[in-house]
């Protein structure tokens, strides 16, 4: 035998798989898996709320549009909102332009806006 072919012969056998980890595709699905629940999943959760928000806006909603205007729904039609932002000032939204509903919450026994004046 030469010395190369001895060197050859002495070279172990790669490892052919055998755990659970051992198939190389595993990480890139894991990959896709991690990627659905971080980052996929709760996105598509948000905008679901967003537009069940937009959908449920009804006329006397204090709402807060996404360009930072304050005002109250005065007439809801099917794509957009009028709303009064301002005395005898009324503006006409896209329903998509409503950011938030205001709600405003006073807990039991607190005195309301209108008994505090």
């Amino acid at each position: 035998m030469t010395a190369l072919t001895s060197l050859f012969l002495a070279q172990e056998a790669a490892p052919t798989g055998g755990g659970p980890l051992g198939n190389p595709l595993i990480f890139p699905i894991l990959m896709i898996v991690m990627m659905y629940f971080i980052i996929i999943r709760p996105q598509r959760k948000k905008q679901k709320e967003q537009e069940n928000l937009q959908k449920s806006a009804t006329t006397g909603d204090r709402v807060i549009t996404i360009g930072g205007a304050h005002g109250v729904i005065t007439s809801v039609r099917e794509k957009t909102v009028m709303v009064r932002i301002a005395d005898n000032v009324k503006v006409e939204f896209d329903k998509s332009a409503i950011a938030t509903v205001v709600r405003e919450t006073t807990p039991p026994g607190a005195p309301t806006s209108d008994a505090a004046k």
